[in-house]
């Protein structure tokens, strides 16, 4: 299908390249959308939403952007914190007691917001992909793999449920509903830690690429053993399923658009925008400030962690398996986002940020 939407002429390659990856099939159902100045200048949506390519991808097509989640999952405890005037430097334990065993109680608030607390990988007895008390549990009983902030791994499964743990502990509501209630509302964000009955229908229906290239880590290495446990968290005939998408898993298990997410970045670094006015000017500062920078044990390249997000030279990004990203950059003022259901590497999103770069 011929891509739909508005671009800028000044965009102009970008809808050029979008529409090349669904001509020679990279892509088979997308949205991108840019903003800047305030504006979007690229709202481009393509291809299909269902494998059997009978619903055209809409502008309020909902997809699962796996990691990209973390981000949010972030923002929600922080701003539990900044609403209970809690600092960053508490221990975990001290708002969550059982999560003192095994030697982790010292760990931060920090520590786990910037995937410092040594737990990148649930406990190998974890069985119960939908059995949130039970994963945390588990969690709070284990040990680190290695003592909390000398090293430096994307918590790939477990951040959520570390970050859901404090989130309870403090309110006594879950994760997924402090950011409904809280964060989205308020912001009008369509974005859905559990897809309501009534958008279940807006939800896209994913797809890999390659069967091959749907495998992470070698038997036994850290990513292989994070991603593997529980049993099925990859399993995307799982997440088409109306369960997977009723569910929170705040680690991977968002689903939103790409409007709603570039809308997000565009006002995530401003000192007077909706992101700060949630937080306070301490907290915000703290959630987009570089906090740890060297060789991630997980991703296996040097990453610099914000509070949740991903740091490159001053921008500010974040991206998941499969390929859907978000970034802002600071140094030419705009704001992207790509979600995508056709699972693959990061190369659509190379290309469009080469093309969107090109704008200057």
């Amino acid at each position: 299908m011929e891509p739909r939407g508005v671009v800028d002429d000044r965009f102009a390659k970008v809808a050029e390249v979008f529409a090349q990856l669904l001509a020679d099939g990279r892509e088979t159902g997308a949205g991108l959308v840019v903003r800047y100045g305030g504006e979007e200048v690229v709202r481009l949506s393509g291809g299909w939403a269902d494998a059997a390519r009978t619903s055209p991808w809409r502008e309020d097509t909902l997809v699962h952007v796996y990691s990209v989640s973390k981000a949010f999952a972030a923002l929600t405890l922080l701003k539990v914190l900044a609403d209970a005037g809690i600092a960053l430097d508490t221990p975990v334990a001290a708002l969550w007691p059982d999560y003192a065993a095994a030697g982790k109680s010292a760990t931060t608030l920090r520590q786990a917001l910037s995937h410092q607390a040594g737990q990148p990988v649930f406990p190998a007895t974890a069985g119960d992909l939908f059995d949130d008390a039970g994963l945390r549990a588990q969690l709070a009983a284990a040990a680190p793999e290695w003592p909390p902030g000398t090293a430096v791994a994307e918590h790939g499964l477990t951040y959520g449920h570390l970050l859901d743990g404090v989130v309870r502990s403090v309110t006594g509501r879950s994760l997924g509903t402090v950011f409904r209630e809280d964060i989205a509302r308020p912001l009008g964000l369509d974005a859905h830690f559990g897809v309501p009955d009534a958008d279940l229908h807006r939800v896209a229906e994913l797809e890999v690429a390659d069967p091959e290239s749907w495998k992470f880590g070698e038997p036994g290495d850290l990513t292989h053993r994070a991603l593997a446990v529980p049993p099925g968290a990859l399993d995307v005939a799982l997440h088409n399923s109306e369960r997977w998408r009723r569910a929170e898993f705040p680690a991977i298990g968002m689903h939103t658009t790409a409007r709603a997410l570039c809308g997000f970045f565009a006002g995530l670094a401003d000192a007077d925008g909706p992101v700060a006015r949630l937080l306070g000017g301490e907290l915000h500062g703290e959630f987009i400030r570089p906090q740890v920078s060297g060789w991630d044990l997980f991703l296996g390249f040097d990453v610099t962690w914000t509070l949740g997000l991903q740091h490159y030279d001053g921008d500010l990004a974040m991206g998941g398996l499969g390929g859907s990203t978000a970034w802002v950059s600071r140094k030419h003022g705009y704001s992207c986002a790509f979600v995508t259901r056709h699972l693959a590497g990061p190369h659509r999103m190379m290309a469009l940020e080469e093309a969107i770069e090109s704008a200057w």
